[in-house]
């Protein structure tokens, strides 16, 4: 395929096609890159590095791009291998040429370690040239650079892989030393002794070169001539650093991480030899230090490392005769065999070139580095853990064969359930490297087996959730190593258990890497694999990505095979129906539903009885999923029966005892009462029926059906008076719950339960509906009364029955408690709460609308309609974009009645969209007052986006009617009207006065500037003062003086009263507000110059105004504001005494 290509998947899925019993199609999706293709914007990118390199933005953007365009191959690096080389070369010229600067340098390397980061160094390094005659540039470049620079440690890395392949020179680096100095003066220092003292310097920083310096080391001390001089000072040196080192302090944690690398890869790349005299030392040392009980993980793992490299050196290198193979380790030999005979053989690898010694003796240090490293499986993190397991195949393969079977027996201990996940997890890794390396014998098979199939299932719950899901995927591992370790013939006794384990886990299990990892091994066991290619077609590596379609879906189909059919049943009832996760039980008994066609006498006979213990237990969870799992086999056995032409499932009747109904989780039951409901249970006059008029709302309608009907429409009159009565009761309980479960209840009440009861119901959900001041918050209740008015839509008839239907002598009232609905804007802790209840009554207003309009549009009056829309308009215009959005949805719905629903282009949600079209409604006299009412909230509201929008389209109307006095008056004059009606109702006054500050900054009312004391700015003068009268709500005040300060621009008397409040302002208790009027006073000065018409006046007045300290002592502040009055021409305000009346 070429980059970014990718096939067309068809319309119909491949489990569509498979469920039908019809040959799939083969269809494959990749997304693979098939050559560099942007070498050519990759050259550009390098060259460009010397004339950019000196800006700082250039050379960033050059770095992402180049960075952008290598991660691309982060999972295919290979293709970079035939341009690594000419990259190579043109960095390393630049780097080379004397004349570059050195930013340009630092700039070159960091490219080389991009393009290593992707490649990976063992493979880029061997790239470098490694001449004779680079060792000492490289080497006294490396030595001028400064490790304590954070921004070029990539130079520093770079240059020490550089030196690291350099070192491989196969000449004595003695010979190197004629190049220094012979001055007498000058101390002398070998190339040798320069080298070990930068790899020892580095081996102490903390950032990536740490890592460049222990490659180094192992390089460079390995060598022929460095060997026989340093290598016992090095190691030396690395114990000591380890003995003396604390890893309290992070430069010790670095420095034990620098000391410990360099001698695992030592220990690594040495012969063994060379270093098995040392090896007892070493691991003497590290045995003191307790490496093992560090804090810090990655000392550990640097540690496991060590210890498993010592085992390899303590132990000859030899292939182990006894080990299982399968095939040939030569591929033309596999495939010739397979040539011939068809399948291939197990066979014996030709050992005659490794020691044929099985029995010799074995240090006894092996013991402790095997103890130390099955340890390490139980460390508590991954990286140790499969540090360890890769360490213990490794040894294992040495060991013989006697002591390999000791070291299986080590590690099946780490699966007793006193063990942790960190056990179990570390056990399947082990198994994974045995199995994969041919140490687990197929005689242990049947040990091991067992253990792996419950490690598929391993789920410890800890606390509110639970562990397992790394061991679950571990076990994936394990299944994918033994089936390309083992033949065939190994695994048959164990593939339908190993086959049905992993397919449950592809299925039910609730961590999408687990299902994933298990769905690539279905076709393992080559051919053995029971139907394997129709199940991984259906589940295949995407399909079980979506958690739903593995458990209502995937899982149906698999049922279908015979083999899976009870595994996958057992599986949910006794692991997920009481899983810890609330939508795993749910999704448990919904898959129970859909599987229940796949064996519905396993279900009645075996599942059912298991069931119902489990619903009357302790464990809540279990209770929980127990319920809905027998309410959703329940009514998949009834669907069959009715199928089937029976009237009842007789084998659930047996089973389910009515004591079950009550005896457990409100919701979950509910769910039971429902489906046996839907399911026709003949319960009809049995107790449990008559204990049934608690608020189960969820699963009432389906009851009442069923069991409260004489006869089809007719209601059982004894149990409507009792049901109707109780809920009725109870909406006055002081439970909040309570209230909300009743009206919940008699809103789900069937029409046939209503009828004859309506004059009842409607009278108490109206008293629901209203707001009571309590202490105690009855929000909720208020909601769910609200949503419970539709009730009354049992059946509409302009002259029928009051008791009966929705008719003229009712339709007030219900419209009247909606509309009284709309304006709840209680307030609790939790915010606006009482828009629940308005979403709720829009909610109801439309769906009772929309009957009414549909049977007798007659019943509604003008005035009940108008009322209706501009509530609607007005909760449209607001400023929560939820409930801006319903109410406009809900009033385009009835406003195109006849022809359903329009205006679904416009997003009501979106400030920007919604606010041009709400604001053409002021244009209409009778949705003014509502819209601007509900505009007053947005515009002088805090969140940004609504305040710019409302009042950018605000301003866009008001500039259209500036010309025209007569509807500019009638604008103001429905202003004012709203600030009376909501006088001191801080909700919309303190918005309003924002919003009158903004009209008056912008100028909208200059028509009523040239009329002397305009009764506008009179009246907006008058409602301003009784609004911030005794007020202390510094909010409101400072809104106000802003409002004062527009003010001035009219003209007459009512100029000299609003000064005359700023001035008393300027005294007002609260500093803040005394400070903050002075600044406005000062800038409306500025702003409107015919105030004061004698310039010495102002400049007196506007120097008082800045250099006064109006947050002083009152006292000093009244001298200051006086002297303001006496230049203005004003009356001095008249501090009222308060007298106090004392009592004989």
């Amino acid at each position: 395929l070429t980059p970014n290509t990718t096939t067309k998947i068809p319309d119909i899925t491949v489990m569509e096609t498979v469920c039908d019993g019809e040959e799939p199609e083969v269809v494959t999706q990749a997304c693979l890159l098939s050559e560099f293709s942007e070498k050519g914007e990759a050259r550009a990118l390098i060259n460009s590095l010397p004339d950019i390199h000196h800006d700082p933005v250039s050379r960033e953007a050059t770095i992402e791009k180049f960075v952008v365009i290598m991660d691309r191959y982060q999972e295919q690096p290979h293709l970079l291998d035939p341009h690594l080389e000419w990259m190579l070369n043109i960095l390393l010229e630049m780097i080379r040429n004397e004349k570059s600067p050195p930013l340009m340098v630092h700039l070159c390397f960091k490219f080389l370690y991009i393009i290593s980061k992707v490649r990976g160094y063992k493979i880029f390094m061997q790239l470098f040239p490694h001449e004779v005659s680079d060792v000492l540039p490289v080497l006294d470049l490396l030595c001028r650079q400064d490790p304590k620079d954070t921004e070029t440690w990539e130079t520093r890395y770079i240059l020490l892989l550089w030196l690291s392949m350099t070192c491989l020179i196969p000449f004595d680096l003695s010979r190197l030393d004629g190049h220094l100095s012979t001055d007498p003066g000058l101390n002398r220092e070998s190339i040798m002794d320069r080298i070990l003292a930068v790899a020892k310097s580095f081996l102490r920083v903390s950032d990536k070169s740490r890592d460049a310096a222990s490659v180094l080391v192992s390089k460079f001390v390995t060598r022929p001539d460095v060997k026989l001089k340093r290598l016992g000072d090095f190691l030396d040196w690395c114990l000591t650093t380890i003995s003396q080192t604390s890893e309290i302090t992070m430069e010790g944690t670095v420095t034990l991480d620098g000391a410990l690398q360099s001698l695992a890869q030592l220990f690594k790349h040495g012969k063994r030899d060379d270093f098995l005299q040392y090896a007892p030392t070493v691991l003497q040392c590290l045995n003191q230090k307790r490496i093992a009980e560090s804090n810090q993980a990655t000392l550990r793992k640097l540690g496991v490392k060590v210890v498993q490299r010592l085992g390899l050196t303590f132990l000859k290198p030899r292939l182990a005769k006894w080990r299982y193979q399968r095939g040939s380790r030569s591929l033309a030999v596999n495939l010739a065999q397979s040539s011939v005979t068809g399948s291939v053989e197990a066979t014996k690898t030709d050992l005659e070139s490794v020691s044929q010694e099985e029995d010799y003796d074995i240090p006894e240090d092996v013991e402790n580095i095997i103890e130390q490293l099955l340890v390490g499986l139980k460390d508590k993190e991954t990286i140790v853990r499969w540090s360890s397991a890769k360490g213990i195949g490794r040894v294992t393969g040495r060991l013989p064969k006697q002591l390999a079977d000791e070291v299986v027996e080590s590690v099946l201990e780490c699966f007793s359930f006193q063990e942790t996940d960190n056990a179990w997890h570390g056990g399947c890794l082990a198994f994974a490297e045995l199995g994969r390396r041919g140490l687990l014998l197929p005689s242990r098979l049947s040990d091991v087996v067992p253990l792996i199939i419950r490690a598929l299932t391993y789920d410890e719950k800890r606390g509110a959730c639970s562990l397992g899901s790394n061991v679950r995927d571990a076990a994936c591992y394990v299944c994918w190593a033994f089936a390309r370790a083992y033949e065939p013939s190994e695994l048959k006794p164990y593939v339908n258990q190993i086959a049905s384990a992993l397919v449950i886990a592809t299925v039910f299990d609730r961590n999408i890497t687990c299902r994933k990892a298990a769905s690539v091994n279905i076709l393992s066991p080559q051919g053995t694999f029971p139907h394997g290619i129709d199940i991984v077609t259906a589940a295949d590596y995407f399909t079980v990505g979506n958690v739903n379609n593995c458990y209502l879906t995937i899982s149906v189909y698999i049922a279908g095979f015979e083999e899976y059919t009870k595994p996958l049943i057992d599986h949910l009832v006794h692991m997920k129906v009481n899983h810890w996760d609330g939508v795993i039980r749910e999704l448990a008994t919904k898959a129970l539903h859909n599987l229940t066609a796949q064996a519905p006498e396993y279900m009645a006979n075996t599942v059912l009885p298991q069931l119902l213990p489990m619903a009357t237990g302790m464990d809540l969870h279990r209770r929980h999923g127990a319920i809905l799992a027998c309410a959703e086999i329940t009514h998949a056995l009834y669907e069959i029966a009715t199928q089937k032409n029976r009237l009842h499932p007789d084998p659930v009747i047996a089973f389910l005892h009515p004591d079950l109904v009550f005896s457990c989780l409100f919701f979950s039951v509910c769910g039971l009462i429902e489906k046996l409901s839907l399911s026709k249970m003949p319960f009809k006059d049995d107790p449990v029926i008559s204990e049934s008029t608690k608020p189960l709302y969820i699963s009432l309608a389906a009851l009442c059906r069923q069991y409260y009907q004489v006869e089809p429409g007719v209601a059982n009159v004894e149990m409507q008076d009792q049901l109707v009565s109780q809920y009725l009761s109870a909406l006055m309980s002081p439970e909040v719950l309570t209230r909300c479960g009743c009206a919940l209840a008699l809103g789900s009440l069937p029409p046939f339960m209503i009828r004859g009861k309506l004059q009842k119901i409607l009278p108490g959900l109206q008293a629901a509906c209203k707001v009571v001041q309590k202490a105690e918050s009855q929000t909720e209740a208020r909601r769910d009364a609200a949503t419970a008015m539709v009730c009354v839509a049992v059946g509409v008839c302009a002259q029928g029955s009051p008791d009966r239907v929705l008719c003229e002598g009712n339709i007030r009232p219900v419209y009247e408690a909606l509309l009284g609905c709309m304006n709840d804007y209680s307030m609790d802790s939790r915010g606006d709460v009482g828009a629940w209840v308005r979403a709720a009554a829009m909610s109801s207003l439309m769906d009772v609308t929309l009957l009414v309009v549909a049977s007798a549009p007659e019943l509604l009056s003008s005035d009940l309609v108008q009322r209706m829309m501009c509530c609607l308009v007005q909760q449209a215009a607001e400023k929560i974009d939820r409930y801006r959005a319903h109410a406009g949805t809900v009033f385009l719905r009835l406003l195109h009645m006849p022809q359903g629903e329009t205006g679904n282009s416009l997003n009501w949600n979106a400030a920007s969209q919604a606010f041009p079209h709400i604001t053409q409604l002021l244009r209409l006299h009778q949705y003014q007052y509502h819209t601007l009412l509900g505009l007053t909230v947005s515009v002088g509201g805090l969140t940004e986006s609504t305040v710019r929008y409302s009042s950018q389209s605000l301003f866009e109307y008001l500039k259209g009617i500036q010309q025209d006095a007569t509807v500019l008056q009638q604008f103001g004059d429905t202003l004012l009207c709203i600030f009376r009606d909501n006088l001191r109702n801080d909700r919309v006054s303190v918005p309003l006065l924002k919003m009158v500050d903004q009209i008056l900054a912008n100028g909208c009312f200059e028509l009523f500037t040239s009329e002397e004391s305009h009764p506008f700015c009179v009246e907006l003068l008058a409602l301003c003062k009784e609004e911030i009268k005794k007020s202390k709500d510094v909010q409101k005040l400072l809104s106000c003086v802003a409002v004062f300060c527009g003010m001035v621009q009219f003209k007459g008397d009512v100029r000299q009263k609003v000064l005359v409040q700023l001035l008393m302002l300027l005294c007002h208790p609260f500093p803040v507000i005394r400070k903050t009027t002075a600044s406005q006073v000062y800038e409306m000065f500025l702003t409107y110059d015919d105030v004061i018409d004698d310039e010495q006046v102002l400049a007196d007045v506007m120097a008082s105004l800045s250099d006064t300290n109006w947050e002083s002592d009152i006292a000093t502040v009244r001298t200051h504001r006086n002297q303001l009055c006496d230049w203005l021409g004003l009356p001095r305000p008249i501090l009222v005494t308060k007298v106090t009346h004392l009592g004989n």
